[in-house]
């Protein structure tokens, strides 16, 4: 019997400049850059990974940053908003290091009892900080620019536009095991099978809304956790039994995937936990090298002279600016 998904395993997104998107995730938000690598399905373009120290599970916000990429359109049928979990007292901290960047933050709005903080980053995606207690296993960057009691401590939630929450609470529910936990207005919200990073998700409703269109600051998919490839192909047989339309089992390098729509035209993804990023490099050099899979390799020169130069500038870590304040 497989195990009810765990939560969320990481979130895919397209961004348009590959050195924009990683000054604002990896200097500004002080994630780690846990592996640069490229998109596998179109090797002329990097494909980041930013996370934790580790790149743990829950904590992993993976970006196709496509050069010129235009704008995409905000609606239903795409994750809407990604959250991060923060600290009750972290709140002040990350208000005037967002604003010290120029980074606009709307007003703080309280969600089923938590603190929220909405921003954007620079291609528009919606991002919110979320204060909470809950647990958290997560492997805290320490040589990057953000204190440690302040660090982001992975994925809070993910928020949904979905035309008629039903049908895609019905996938959650019977064929994940997310348990419905809450509401507020048109707002719905799910928890996974255990009490770490990345438990929830949210639907809203909004059934006069348009269909997003897919762009540069919107979410290509969302991958939930699975234990093993063995508990992988017991979802991929559920999955197509009750009428989803399911992929066979891809190879990522750091996670196998199956990929299907949700019923309100969200991607959903299926990854293994393993084999992880620890794959092909040490964690001392955890995404400073360009990592091809082993089928890329022969074309290595040809990749490496199609993709834009990156300038890994010194990142400012959090004790070296204590120790000069």
């Amino acid at each position: 019997m497989k195990q009810s998904v765990q939560g969320i395993h990481h979130i895919t997104a397209i961004a348009s400049d590959p050195q924009a998107n990683v000054d604002f995730y990896h200097h500004l938000l002080g994630q780690r850059l846990v592996k640069t690598t490229i998109n596998f399905d179109d090797p002329g373009t990097y494909h980041f990974y930013f996370g934790d120290a580790l790149g743990t599970p829950g904590t992993i916000l993976t970006f196709f940053p496509w050069r010129h990429m235009r704008r995409g359109q905000r609606g239903n049928g795409e994750i809407a908003a990604t959250a991060y979990a923060i600290r009750p007292g972290s709140m002040p901290f990350w208000q005037a290091r967002l604003a010290q960047h120029g980074v606009t933050v709307g007003a703080i709005q309280t969600r089923f009892g938590h603190s929220v903080l909405p921003f954007e980053d620079p291609d528009g995606m919606i991002l919110e900080l979320v204060t909470t207690a809950e647990p958290a296993t997560v492997q805290v960057w320490q040589e990057g620019p953000i204190p440690a009691e302040h660090a982001l401590l992975g994925f809070y939630a993910a928020t949904a536009w979905v035309t008629e929450v039903g049908p895609t609470a019905e996938l959650l529910t019977t064929h994940l095991g997310y348990e419905f936990v809450a509401q507020e207005g048109n707002r719905y919200r799910y928890k996974g099978a255990s009490n770490d990073v990345g438990l929830y998700v949210d639907l809203v409703e909004r059934p006069s809304t348009l269909r997003g269109q897919m762009g540069a600051g919107t979410v290509h998919h969302i991958a939930f956790r699975t234990v093993d490839d063995a508990e992988q192909k017991e979802y991929l047989t559920d999955l197509r039994r009750a009428g989803y339309h399911v992929s066979p089992v891809m190879d990522r390098q750091y996670f196998h995937s199956i990929y299907f729509r949700a019923p309100s035209g969200v991607l959903f993804e299926i990854a293994t936990d393993a084999p992880g990023f620890l794959y092909d490099e040490p964690i001392a050099e955890l995404g400073t090298n360009l990592k091809l899979p082993d089928w890329f390799e022969p074309r290595r020169e040809q990749i490496e002279a199609a993709l834009p130069p990156l300038n890994r500038k010194p990142v400012v870590t959090a004790k070296a600016a204590a120790s000069h304040a």
